[in-house]
């Protein structure tokens, strides 16, 4: 799938990731979200971002066949990968893509994904040559969330780069993340929100040189990668930079169960 540019992008190129295999919802790619397999439906949300090459990578022919069916271009790639970032280092290397082509990475599972923030985390990275990596992060406000490990958070620099990411609370509010006198545990019901701008929430949205994703399988795992199981960290270890677009809007979430499937059938249905 290809389109021309939009005057306000950088040329990139986006890569959909779509692995069949899903253990809390089968066959999820190619779950039907009204009249279109799911990894269809994001694949055309980076259409509409700009990018000048859509393609899926998939591990199965039935993704593949599917993708084809509906004009998106598709790529049948290994089924041994052990993650997303992997897949888009093959297909990187078999399109023998310059070393300064940015590659997007759209997870095949958001099908809500907002074009404005795939060609934002582009046009970033494009604006920080001195960094391998582009992502996107956005304000916490709710207390739960600072402490759920399940919401990755992200600390940056002066120049909005990551200095790291984590599951865990950071940065630790010292004053504001005490328990109360007499208590063992910090009531999160009494929390106050964080000061604005002050913690963020790390989007799983990415933006990667090809010159970068032909180095990632050589990388060895890092220690922090494997505690806090997060696969950028691995790139942090190694010494490369990973700039950060904060927007003030949190992402529509993905698909994970099938109520969020449910979910997002309903809204492309109310809004064709």
């Amino acid at each position: 799938m290809t389109v021309s540019a939009r005057l306000d992008a950088p040329p990139f190129v986006a890569v959909v990731p779509a692995r069949l295999a899903s253990t809390r919802l089968p066959e999820k790619p190619l779950a039907d979200i009204a009249g279109k397999p799911m990894v269809v439906r994001v694949a055309q949300r980076a259409l509409q971002a700009g990018a000048q090459r859509v393609l899926i990578a998939t591990d199965d022919e039935r993704v593949l066949q599917a993708a084809q069916a509906h004009g998106v271009e598709a790529l049948l790639t290994r089924a041994d990968h052990p993650s997303g970032t992997d897949r888009l280092a093959e297909v990187a290397a078999r399109l023998n893509l310059a070393d300064d082509t940015i590659v997007v990475n759209v997870q095949g599972d958001e099908p809500l994904i907002d074009p404005a923030l795939v060609r934002d985390v582009a046009s970033h990275l494009a604006a920080n040559p001195d960094c391998a990596i582009a992502t996107a992060a956005h304000p916490i406000v709710d207390p739960s969330d600072v402490f759920n490990p399940n919401v990755v958070k992200v600390v940056l620099d002066a120049r909005g780069v990551a200095l790291y990411f984590s599951r865990a609370p950071i940065p630790w509010l010292r004053d504001a993340y005490q328990p109360h006198a007499g208590a063992q545990t910090i009531e999160l019901a009494a929390m106050p929100a964080p000061p604005a701008d002050t913690v963020f929430r790390h989007i799983g949205l990415y933006a990667y040189r090809a010159r970068f994703l032909r180095t990632y399988p050589t990388l060895a795992q890092a220690p922090i990668e494997q505690a806090e199981m997060l696969e950028q960290l691995r790139a942090m270890w190694h010494g490369e930079r990973i700039a950060v677009r904060v927007t003030h809007e949190a992402p529509a979430p993905g698909v994970d169960t099938l109520a969020d499937l449910e979910r997002v059938r309903a809204l492309f249905l109310s809004n064709p």
